[in-house]
C-alpha cells in the first residue's frame, strides 16, 4: 500500500511491516551515446528495462527520453539543448538520498558513457 503524504514524502508499507516514509528524487539523464540502429536500441532497452524490473516498485515514474528541445533565456529562445545536453528523465522513490545512489550504480545509462544526476525536490 502507498500513500501520499502533504510533504511529497510517500509512506509505503508492505505486508506485515511498518509504514515506511519514502522521498522522491528526479532523475536527469545528460550527454552519453544514443543508439542510432535497431539492433542497439533494443539492446538499450532490454538493459533499462532489466534495471527498471531490479529497481521494483522504487522506479515511480519510469519518464521518458527526450528527442528535442528548445533552449529559452535570457539570450532568446533557441532550438537544440544547452550545454550538457538533457536526454530524458525518470522518478525513483527511496529512504533517503543514500539509498537512491545505491539504486542507480548500475544504471545502464552510465555504461553508455552517460551522466545521471539524482535531485531531491524541495
Amino acid at each position: 500500500m502507498t500513500t501520499a503524504r502533504a510533504d511529497g514524502h510517500v509512506l509505503r508499507q508492505a505486508a506485515g511491516k511498518e509504514i515506511t516514509p519514502m522521498a522522491r528524487f528526479l532523475i536527469t539523464y545528460y550527454a552519453g551515446e544514443m543508439p542510432q540502429d535497431r539492433e542497439s536500441i533494443a539492446q538499450a532497452r532490454r538493459a533499462f528495462t532489466k534495471w527498471a524490473t531490479k529497481t521494483g516498485t522504487a522506479l515511480a515514474d519510469v519518464g521518458s527520453p527526450i528527442r528535442s528541445t528548445t533552449t529559452i533565456s535570457s539570450d532568446g529562445i533557441h532550438n537544440g539543448t544547452p550545454a550538457g545536453p538533457f536526454m530524458g528523465w525518470s522518478v525513483i522513490e527511496a529512504e533517503d538520498g543514500i539509498a537512491a545512489v545505491r539504486l542507480l550504480r548500475d544504471h545502464p545509462f552510465i555504461s553508455r558513457g552517460g551522466i545521471v544526476q539524482l535531485s531531491e525536490p524541495i
